[in-house]
């Protein structure tokens, strides 16, 4: 547990001894998105070691946040958030729209990461607003970024969790997206369009012309970009 402390007895400054330590909320809204085990958790959440996360953890379950649960069968760990973590849940949603409306999209845009990129679009993908009923890849390629970190692929079918594979699945590719990180990114998030970015050349679509007409109804923004 960590000993920083206000030494106050103001209700919000107890809860900033809660929360405040960093990748607590992002922890926390991460395991909101459906994330459950260490290593998801971690995909979410990209930049804390592993060390700090295990941590993190162990502060956020002695503080009532999460409860850890370990399959007794399998030895697998996961972690689901308490009822009072879940009370909070609005308010860092509200937290999220706040900083959406308020602080500038460009100081927002200056630290791009594609892997935390496909992560959250992968949940957001709408496999039944697709036009074909069948499995679909679309393969995601972000021409300047180094070769090995360059292409993702995601596979959709109705009725099973989209898959995000970070090397070649072997099948063949309905939909080529090929992106400028920042402008598919801006898109996702709401600060840009979509069809402002294809129309700019900034995002390019090859393939399937039914999947590529209908990719603003698969392809869910952000929930802040409505913000």
């Amino acid at each position: 547990m960590s000993n920083d402390c206000y030494n106050h007895f103001c209700p919000v400054a107890k809860a900033c001894e809660v929360l405040e330590p960093r990748w607590t909320l992002l922890i926390l809204s991460e395991i909101w998105s459906g994330s459950s085990r260490f290593n998801e958790i971690r995909r979410g959440v990209p930049g804390i070691s592993p060390t700090l996360m295990t941590k993190r953890l162990r502060e956020m379950e002695e503080h009532g946040l999460i409860t850890r649960f370990e399959n007794s069968a399998s030895g697998e760990i996961s972690y689901r958030s308490t009822a009072i973590a879940d009370e909070l849940a609005p308010i860092v949603h509200a937290l999220g729209e706040w900083a959406h409306r308020n602080i500038d999209a460009d100081v927002t845009l200056e630290r791009l990461d594609a892997r935390l990129l496909m992560w959250n679009m992968r949940r957001k993908i709408d496999a039944k607003a697709m036009p074909q009923a069948r499995r679909s890849v679309i393969k995601f390629t972000y021409p300047e970024l180094p070769k090995a970190e360059q292409s993702y692929w995601l596979i959709a079918k109705p009725g099973v969790p989209i898959d995000l594979c970070l090397i070649d699945p072997g099948f063949d590719v309905d939909l080529f997206v090929t992106a400028d990180l920042k402008a598919l990114t801006s898109a996702w998030m709401g600060y840009s369009s979509l069809q402002a970015q294809i129309a700019r050349d900034k995002i390019m679509l090859i393939g399937n012309a039914d999947l590529a007409a209908s990719i603003n109804h698969w392809m869910v923004r952000s929930s802040y970009a409505t913000a």
